[in-house]
């Protein structure tokens, strides 16, 4: 990200000239990116470097100092990155603020021009209602449960391996990460046998070689450990059917990768985002019905969709809003650098990455230049010339 911002920040602040409307004849017009000024930057704990740094290159490329506040669920990340700020910038050009939700709270108390939040809808809220006191723009990077669709003629082979790595790296501690899959009743038990298939030979085939494995993430903290475990017994409760998984140590932080399936609407895993590596799987019948769910939901950071079929790819595509989405892939639109990468509604406000994280944080200045004085015709008096040659500019405009 610094990399590319290097190579490509001279283009990006370039004045961009612009074409004259009819009415605008005779002007010179181009629009002026200059920085917001002073920023402020609150990260989340799942990809602490990742998502506080990102954002701290777009907000550099566009000339504005920042203030970081780091989430404090991770201390020793936030150590290592307060390391790397007051190596490489002064306290007047970026300062770093660790400490609890009380330093975020006096923080957003103060006048910024701009804030960038990576988080929960619930916490972007409260961040909005701060910056609202001051008139301040925001970018929020928020969350919610991404859908994703695997119809009866996708590969699932593939489907199986994008998803367990989309959902399962980080331990689905990954805002993008598919929340639950519609899986067409025609192809739903092999797609579980494929997929678990997957997990075993990922992570291992028992429940000690998985809290063995490398490869596998632990929850964050106890406290999301028991919240992930109570998801899941609210599930079963509601008689979901668990498929592969279900082993969860709260003292270790682990929960194993975890299928359910039959699981009611009025479960609670079914009304929060997740984040964890538990994956609903429900089957459907017609693809219409399950855009129709989709839509009931609030507006999700991604969606997914496995399939060949090219009418039902356009028609998820044309009938849903989501923030990104992927055709037979899961989350790999964040890592490319020539798209915007950001929710819309619920699921955040804004973009980030590369040249749309540095309109992120820059103001585009639009400025007219008079070189022939045409729109003094729309100054009185309106003699009757004046009046023609107005109607005829609009007529034409």
């Amino acid at each position: 990200e610094a990399n590319h911002a290097i190579r490509k920040v001279k283009k990006w602040m370039k004045p961009k000239g612009v074409w004259p409307t009819m009415p605008m004849a005779g002007t010179k017009g181009w629009i002026q990116y200059q920085p917001k000024g002073r920023c402020l930057l609150i990260s989340p704990w799942n990809y602490p470097l990742n998502l506080t740094f990102g954002p701290l290159v777009s907000a550099i490329a566009a000339g504005n100092t920042v203030m970081i506040k780091p989430s404090e669920m991770t201390p020793n990340f936030a150590a290592v990155m307060r390391k790397v700020v007051d190596e490489v910038f002064s306290e007047d050009e970026v300062a770093y603020f660790e400490g609890d939700a009380a330093v975020s709270t006096a923080l957003l108390d103060l006048p910024f021009d701009h804030i960038f939040f990576t988080g929960s809808p619930a916490i972007g809220k409260v961040v909005m209602g701060a910056a609202a006191k001051h008139l301040t723009s925001v970018t929020l990077e928020l969350g919610g449960k991404s859908p994703t669709i695997i119809d009866e003629g996708a590969d699932l082979k593939l489907a199986a391996a994008s998803i367990c790595g989309g959902k399962f790296i980080n331990n689905g501690q990954t805002c993008i990460a598919p929340d639950y899959l519609f899986v067409h009743e025609s192809v739903k038990d092999e797609f579980v046998q494929v997929m678990t298939e997957k997990l075993r030979a990922t992570y291992g085939d028992t429940p000690q070689a998985m809290k063995e494995s490398p490869y596998l993430s632990r929850v964050v903290n106890q406290r999301h450990t028991s919240r992930l475990n109570s998801l899941l017994q609210d599930a079963k409760s509601h008689g979901s059917k668990v498929l592969f998984g279900d082993v969860v140590d709260e003292q270790a932080c682990f929960i194993s990768p975890t299928l359910i399936t039959d699981i009611p609407e009025n479960a609670k895993i079914m009304q929060e985002e997740i984040f964890g590596p538990i994956l609903p799987i429900i089957s459907y019948k017609n693809i219409d019905e399950t855009i129709r769910k989709i839509n009931a939901q609030p507006k999700p950071l991604a969606l997914y969709i496995f399939s060949k079929n090219k009418a039902n790819i356009e028609k998820v595509l044309t009938q849903t809003s989501s923030g990104g989405a992927c055709i037979n892939h899961a989350t790999v639109q964040f890592l490319h650098g020539h798209l915007p990468f950001g929710g819309v509604n619920n699921s955040g406000i804004g973009s980030a990455h590369a040249e749309y994280g540095f309109k992120a944080f820059s103001h585009e200045r639009g400025t007219v230049k008079t070189r022939i004085m045409l729109a003094g015709l729309f100054f009185p008096p309106y003699t009757n010339r004046v009046s023609k040659l107005i109607k005829l500019l609009i007529k034409f405009a």
